[in-house]
């Protein structure tokens, strides 16, 4: 029985094991961003000084170790290329396998130091904020970078980013078991669930590192063999100049002159902001112009299905992107939002199967779409190879460089709301009266009853206008952006080329 199991792990296609990767990724990190707030906040009673000082201290580090780490793993690939150098061989796949078998591990355990309470609760949350972002960034920075290079047309990358996402969708599961375990009067139920969870993802990175090392092991020791071979035959080996090895200042100059990259960068922290101001104000919208409207078991799904319908959705749409491309496919989107977003806003906020339907709707596409930009990143990794004529495809460095500039959104995303909020309504949120969510047979002050209609009004146009200035920055900036079509097609030949045997150069003898 362990012995057929084992041979049909070994016969599972690549793209399914490198899928599988991202089901070890979100059956914790969806737990995480659940549950660690209350946690610290109503568990282990943090106190508001060190609870805002972990959240700045966490969003400074969040921003730059993207760039720290993609720099410190990929750096040595910058060296301009030489006529006929190898690409993408197995020994850079390798190299981001064997940091995934190292990091997965240790991302599973940074989780667990979260539920048990080990230190005084300010130390311990900046402490364990920044050990949990330092492995998660370091898992996500080689899983993205090996999109890039695990294969190089667009249908291969979009088969691996399905699996990826038919993965994330059942790891989105893990929210809902869950439900069934939280309690804060008693955590043992949770951390043992925790527990059990940590130790599928160590289980799991373990084995499906160790399959797809196995594999490239086997094509990295053909390829040195063949590459000794050919380095016998080189004729004026001292001929061939030195490599120029590139600095940070040199690479980051190099970025300003990638129009693409700028173009995108501009688009994608447009789409950050909006993917973040969805998750912000999801619970406001729905408190404000559903709550009297739907029931709580309503208001519960809606919040379901926003976790778990863009994992699904987004197979959908990479079907379309082997038949369209992204390009065509992200621009739809954008029209799609923008669409939907002037329909709600003529409606008006009492239509209330319309306002469900689009609460939702907003949330999945623009959750959708974030996850289809990876495969312009991949896209770009291949653009910036060919326009520095590096000698690696530095994937995981630029994956990182995309994280500095559009990682702002976040941040963004909560103050610009908030502020808008309050100019329109006069209504503070961190001034809020927290009696003011319990449900009371005391009438309203006259002043609640009075500020209700203007604060669900400035709801309303909070929830739509946000959407429609989003999807017109986006498609003035998305129409800049020239890497589709032919030139996409010119890039990725020549990258394949240099994959496919015009290196290294072999003179006659």
């Amino acid at each position: 029985m362990g012995l057929r199991l084992l041979a049909c792990l070994f016969r599972l296609p690549t793209a399914v094991i490198y899928g599988s990767l991202s089901l070890f990724v979100s059956i914790l990190h969806n737990v995480f961003l659940l549950y660690y707030v209350d946690t610290f906040v109503s568990v282990y009673k943090i106190d508001k000084l060190s609870f805002w000082i972990g959240e700045t201290v966490f969003l400074i580090w969040n921003s730059l170790n993207d760039p720290l780490f993609g720099w410190l793993s990929d750096r040595v690939f910058l060296s301009t290329q030489q006529p006929g150098a190898e690409i993408s061989s197995p020994e850079v796949v390798l190299k981001r396998l064997r940091a995934l078998s190292h990091n997965g591990p240790l991302f599973a355990i940074s989780f667990l130091a979260f539920w048990v309470a080990w230190a005084h609760p300010g130390v311990q949350f900046l402490l364990c904020l920044c050990m949990y972002d330092s492995f998660l960034t370091m898992v996500d920075l080689h899983h993205n970078a090996l999109l890039a290079d695990l294969a190089v047309s667009a249908k291969d990358r979009t088969s691996l980013n399905f699996y990826c996402s038919l993965f994330s969708a059942i790891g989105s599961l893990s929210v809902f078991m869950s439900y069934t375990v939280w309690n804060k009067e008693d955590f043992f139920s949770f951390r043992i669930f925790c527990v059990v969870l940590a130790l599928c993802s160590i289980v799991g990175f373990t084995l499906s590192t160790q399959l797809l090392r196995q594999r490239f092991e086997a094509d990295g020791k053909a390829k040195w063999d063949q590459e000794s071979t050919l380095k016998q035959l080189y004729i004026e080996k001292l001929s061939v100049p030195q490599e120029k090895r590139i600095t940070l200042a040199e690479y980051l100059q190099q970025l300003t002159r990638h129009r693409n990259f700028l173009w995108f960068v501009c688009m994608n922290l447009v789409q950050v902001f909006h993917c973040h101001f969805n998750s912000n104000f999801f619970p406001l919208f729905l408190e404000h112009l559903l709550s009297d409207q739907i029931s709580v078991s309503t208001g519960s799904f809606l919040l379901g299905v926003s976790y778990i319908a863009p994992h699904l959705n987004n197979l959908y749409f990479l079907s379309l992107c082997r038949r369209c491309g992204v390009y065509a496919v992200v621009r739809g989107l954008f029209f799609l939002k923008l669409a939907l977003s002037v329909v709600m806003l003529l409606a008006g906020p009492d239509q209330v199967y319309l306002l469900c339907i689009f609460i939702a709707s907003n949330r999945v596409f623009t959750e959708g779409t974030c996850k289809l930009l990876n495969l312009v990143v991949t896209d770009l990794v291949d653009e910036d190879l060919i326009l520095n004529r590096r000698k690696q495809a530095a994937s995981a460095l630029l994956f990182g460089m995309v994280a500095l500039v559009t990682k702002p959104g976040q941040t963004f995303a909560p103050l610009i709301g908030t502020w808008l909020l309050c100019a329109y309504t006069g209504y503070d949120i961190f001034q809020r009266n927290p009696l003011g969510n319990v449900v009371s047979a005391q009438p309203k002050l006259e002043s609640d009853a009075a500020l209700e209609p203007t604060l669900r009004q400035g709801c309303f146009y909070l929830l739509v206008f946000v959407p429609i200035a989003c999807a017109l920055l986006q498609l003035l900036t998305w129409s800049q952006f020239s890497l589709h079509g032919k030139r996409l097609q010119l890039v990725k030949a020549q990258r394949q080329g240099l994959m496919q045997g015009e290196a290294p150069e072999v003179k006659m003898i």
